[in-house]
């Protein structure tokens, strides 16, 4: 499978944004798909996950609340929308994806096919 991120883009704190990622292929309901970001200087980290049928999440601590990960299987595309943003948050986010099931989703690892990036701002 093939991702393209795109929506990033400035935003001043506690602003929104949101961010897609569009697959390629007629299997993207069969793959787990996860947001990671990685800020300069940092190593890249977890955000969401996301089942293959939506109803299924889990995001990490510091966009818990935040952050709202969704998919349209019928478009073949995953949605990080963010809210309350803060400079923090600055970052590439990178899309990715894995169909092996019994992961935790949470480590880049776990990840087979990885999207290109997209740069988030969140200015002070």
């Amino acid at each position: 499978v093939q991702l393209q991120a795109s929506g990033g883009g400035l935003v001043q704190a506690g602003g929104s944004l949101r961010v897609s990622c569009a697959a390629s292929g007629r299997t993207f309901s069969t793959y787990i798909m996860g947001w990671f970001r990685q800020a300069p200087g940092k190593e890249r980290e977890f955000v969401a996950y996301i089942g293959t049928g939506g109803g299924v999440t889990h995001y990490a601590d510091s966009v818990k609340g935040r952050f709202t990960i969704s998919r349209d299987n019928a478009k073949n595309t995953v949605y990080l929308q963010m809210n309350s943003l803060k400079p923090e948050d600055t970052a590439v986010y990178y899309c990715a994806a894995d169909n092996a099931y019994y992961k935790s989703y949470v480590r880049t690892l776990e990840y087979a096919y990885w999207g290109q990036g997209t740069l988030v701002t969140v200015s002070s």
